[in-house]
Formats: structure tokens, C-alpha cells, sequence
């Protein structure tokens, strides 16, 4: 008794609902959506033509946004990017070709929507967005070409692009004198993309700001350590590169630092009579040098201070 009042239940309800023209049409599901699409990108195309840009970027947006599978959505998204990126939009612009690479991946567009936003990030990395109406550069702050060109990256990772995007991210880091983020990002350079061509100047990079920060900050012994193992690693993995003589001649002088260091060491524990590590570093100093002036001052004051 009660499965048949149940189905009769059932049935009064799918009859008040009506047939299938009283329910809302699919997105993008059937002709209807396609002829409403080809008069709306022919109206933006019109409007594009007479040189009414703003109210063609709304009607293909309009378009590209409530018809997804419609036949003219993909262009109409280009067509968008395109017109936002003459205007000198640029995250507009940049966003509106991440739109179509998100969801139309098999889009004809996808190519060139790539290639374009791919462009839009370098050059604004490189700051030379500029205003195609003014002609005035309008650079965008350092969080957001950071955060374009890791879009870049993601959108084909594994590829050339993905290592130039990931290398120039490292760039923008050294610049702001992030220490931490830039070696982080220059030495998923390294890992990921060993065979690119960034991949060597990632590693020499490493070694460069870790020797800067040497120099201009905490200059204790570990710092030196780190920038010359970041060289000697960028010798080992790449052989042969253009900067390798360069980096021998930084490890050369990274090891001058180190006696220096041993010697002023032996000196302040002589002068707080603390013999026995003077002599210590004293020691180190002749072991590494071999000869020249400072290790001829260690020599003498290891002479001095005797054996006891």
C-alpha cells in the first residue's frame, strides 16, 4: 500500500514539473546555444569593427562566460585577451588567457593563448608592460609577475618556458634580496630542468648571492661554506660552461677568506692567552696557505709561542 502511494506521489510530481521545454537548457548543450553564440560574437565582432572595443570585450566575456561549449566560446576568449591586452590590461588580459588554457585545453587557441600570456609574463618581469594608449611603462609589483610566471610554469611544466619562468622568479627574489626564496626557486632550476640553459646560471646564481650575503651580512664561516660548495657544485655538474674559470677564481678567493679568518681567530685567542687554540688556528693557517705573507706570519707566531 504504501509503494503505490509512493509512486503515485512520484508521478504527480514529474507531471507538474512539465515536459522537457519547462526545464532550463543545458550550458552550451544544443543549437539554440550555438545560434545565440554566432549572433553574439558576430554583434562583438561589429562593435570590434567600429572601433567599439569596451563593448566588445563585454559581449565576448558575456559570451565566453554563460555559453562555455558554444562553438565561438574559445574565440571569443581569445578575441577578449586580445582586446584587454591592446588596451594594456595586462592581468586582465593575462587572466582572460588562463581562462581559456584552464578550461579549453583542446581549444585550436590554446597555442597561441599560451604563447601570448607566456609573453605577457616575461614582459612584465622584465618591466616593459607599457599603455598602448599613453606609451608609459606600468610596472606591476614583484607578488604579482611572481605569481604570473608561476602560472606560466604550471601551465606547461617540464617545458623550456617552465625553466625560463621558474629561473626568472629566482631573478626577482635576488633583486628584493630574498635570500631563502631566490636559492629556493633557482635550485628547482637546477633539479627539475638540469639540461636547460638556465640550469647552469641557476647554480652559479646560488653560489653568487650566497657569497653576497657573505659579504654584506653575517660573515661567519658557514656562509663562506655554503657559497663555495654552491660553486664547487655548479663545477661539477657543469663542466665546461662559460663561467666555470670565474668560479674557480671565486673559490680561490673564498679560501683566502677562510685563512684570513683563521688568522684573526689565532690572534684574538693569543691576545686572551689562550695558547694552545691560537696555536690551532695558527696551524690551519700554515696548512692552507703553503706560503706568502700570511703564512709566514703564522709560522713565526707559532715559532714564538712554542710548543707548550
Amino acid at each position: 500500500m504504501r509503494q503505490s502511494l509512493l509512486l503515485l506521489s512520484l508521478a504527480a510530481l514529474l507531471a507538474s514539473c512539465g515536459g522537457d521545454d519547462d526545464l532550463p537548457p543545458m550550458v552550451g548543450s544544443g543549437s539554440t546555444d550555438n545560434a545565440r553564440a554566432e549572433a553574439m560574437f558576430q554583434q562583438a565582432k561589429a562593435a570590434e569593427d567600429a572601433g567599439k572595443t569596451n563593448k566588445a570585450i563585454k559581449i565576448y566575456d558575456e559570451l565566453a562566460d554563460e555559453m562555455t561549449y558554444a562553438e565561438h566560446a574559445a574565440e571569443a576568449r581569445f578575441r577578449q585577451a586580445q582586446l584587454l591586452e591592446q588596451q594594456g590590461e595586462t592581468l586582465d588580459a593575462f587572466d582572460a588567457y588562463q581562462d581559456l588554457l584552464a578550461k579549453r585545453q583542446g581549444s585550436g587557441y590554446y597555442k597561441q593563448a599560451f604563447e601570448r600570456q607566456s609573453a605577457l609574463a616575461f614582459a612584465a618581469a622584465d618591466g616593459e608592460i607599457k599603455n598602448s594608449f599613453l606609451g608609459l611603462k606600468s610596472g606591476l609589483s614583484a607578488d604579482k609577475v611572481i605569481g604570473m610566471l608561476n602560472k606560466v610554469s604550471s601551465n606547461a611544466p617540464r617545458s623550456p618556458v617552465a625553466a625560463k619562468a621558474d629561473y626568472r622568479i629566482g631573478d626577482i627574489y635576488a633583486d628584493q634580496d630574498k635570500i631563502p626564496q631566490a636559492v629556493g626557486a633557482y635550485r628547482e632550476v637546477v633539479e627539475n630542468y638540469p639540461a636547460s640553459p638556465q640550469a647552469p646560471e641557476a647554480q652559479f646564481r646560488i653560489g653568487e648571492i650566497l657569497l653576497k650575503e657573505a659579504n654584506e651580512g653575517n660573515q661567519d664561516q658557514a656562509n663562506l661554506n655554503r657559497a663555495r660548495e654552491a660553486f664547487e657544485d655548479y663545477l661539477s655538474q657543469f663542466p665546461g660552461h662559460r663561467r666555470n674559470g670565474e668560479a674557480r677564481q671565486l673559490i680561490s678567493n673564498i679560501g683566502g677568506r677562510d685563512i684570513e679568518n683563521s688568522y684573526e681567530i689565532a690572534r684574538f685567542y693569543e691576545k686572551k692567552g689562550d695558547h694552545q687554540s691560537a696555536r690551532f688556528y695558527y696551524q690551519e693557517v700554515v696548512r692552507k696557505a703553503k706560503s706568502g705573507e700570511l703564512h709566514d706570519k703564522a709560522q713565526a707566531r707559532l715559532n714564538a709561542l712554542g710548543s707548550n
